[in-house]
Order: C-alpha cells, then structure tokens, then sequence
C-alpha cells in the first residue's frame, strides 16, 4: 500500500516486532524478526527493542521475545546466516543526574515548554514517577541504540495491540509526533498495524489516533 510509503521498511518492521511481543504471540513474533533482520534491523537494534518493551509489556513478554529471537539467531547461524551485530550502547556518564535527564525527556516527548509540579498518580505515589524518571525516561532512553523516535515507534505498536492501555496510548502517540512523526506517517503506522498485526489493534489504534490528532489541532 502506497500509505505504508510514508513510513521507511525498517520503521514498518518494528512494528509486528513490537505488536507480536506486547501481545504474546510468539508463532507470528518469529517471522517478524526475519523480516526486520532482512529489512536491515541489526541484531541490537532488535535486542534493544525487545528490552526496551519491557517497560511497557512486563518482563515475562519482553524475556519471552528475547528467548525466540535468541533461537531464530542459533538457526539462521547453522543455516550459514551472518547477520550484521551492529553497535552496542554507549556507556552513560557516572555523573548523571537521572532524575533531571528524565524530567526533561518527558516534558520532551510530552510537548511540554516547562516541567509542571508534580500531581495525581506523582502524589499519591512518588516512586513510580521516580521510576519513570529515572529508569524508563533516564536509562533506557538514554541508551543510544535506538533513537527517541524509534523508541515511540515500538511503544506505540506494543500499547495499541494491548486491551486497557488507551490511555498510554494516546499520550505515546502524541510524544510519536513530538519526536518528528508526521500525520501521514501516523496513519502509516496503522495501515502497518492492520496489514501486519491485525483489524482490532487498528481499530482502537485508530480511535485514539483521532483524539490525538483532533487535540492537536485545536
């Protein structure tokens, strides 16, 4: 489809890569993986992705996406398969304030010109804000083997193929755009998501994808 264009063949693969982990469907997380190594993914970029969506899926689907790209890259080995390592991430400064770094990469992706005080789920609970802060937003964010826009491309298709998660999902696709993302390729990643993952995650995909785009042109 000439929608799907809009989005480059390594974009368009992280897509199932990330739906078929989120959603535990590891018969279709297999052939994903070859296509994204085909498409030019190398194998920490994919590794990263897969740890990564732990975040977002918990560590039995992340570690469960791990151990089939794992056994995908021992039978493509003893096929005689050399697929491309690629870099390893850089290591972070020791000096590193996490809880700063984090703060504004959130705003970042949120759109926000200045850091609000805290409230709600922050109040009520601060160690999860600290979490996000200075674990999501700090050391995962922060490692460079995937860029902040291709990190918005893999947790947008992992909360879209979850039930209960539009909320996420509406603040994601926002910081998906917020990293570079136009609307075109918005309406590529579901046209991705419906050929490749299916009509439901679309669906709902879709439906917060309206609200977001609806928001923003206010």
């Amino acid at each position: 489809m000439d929608e799907i264009q809009a989005l480059s063949t390594q974009q368009q693969s992280m897509i199932p890569i990330a739906a078929f982990t989120a959603n535990g469907d590891l018969d279709k997380l297999k052939p994903a993986l070859a296509e994204g190594l085909a498409a030019g993914l190398t194998v920490n970029e994919i590794k990263e992705i897969l740890v990564h969506l732990y975040a977002y899926t918990g560590f039995p689907r992340s570690l469960n996406g791990i151990n089939t790209f794992m056994a995908l890259l021992k039978e493509r080995q003893e096929q005689g398969i050399k697929d491309e390592t690629g870099p390893e991430a850089s290591q972070l400064p020791a000096d590193m304030d996490k809880d700063e770094y984090g703060a504004k990469v959130r705003a970042r992706l949120a759109g926000w010109e200045t850091i609000p005080p805290p409230g709600g789920y922050q109040l009520f609970a601060p160690i999860i804000d600290t979490y996000l802060k200075e674990h999501l937003f700090a050391d995962i964010f922060a490692r460079d083997v995937l860029d902040f826009q291709s990190r918005e491309l893999v947790t947008i298709s992992a909360l879209a193929s979850m039930s209960g998660t539009a909320g996420q999902l509406y603040f994601h696709l926002g910081a998906a755009m917020n990293t570079g993302f136009s609307e075109a390729q918005m309406h590529a990643f579901i046209a991705v998501l419906k050929d490749k993952v299916g009509q439901e995650a679309a669906e709902g995909g879709t439906a917060v994808l309206n609200q977001v785009l609806s928001s923003r042109a206010k």
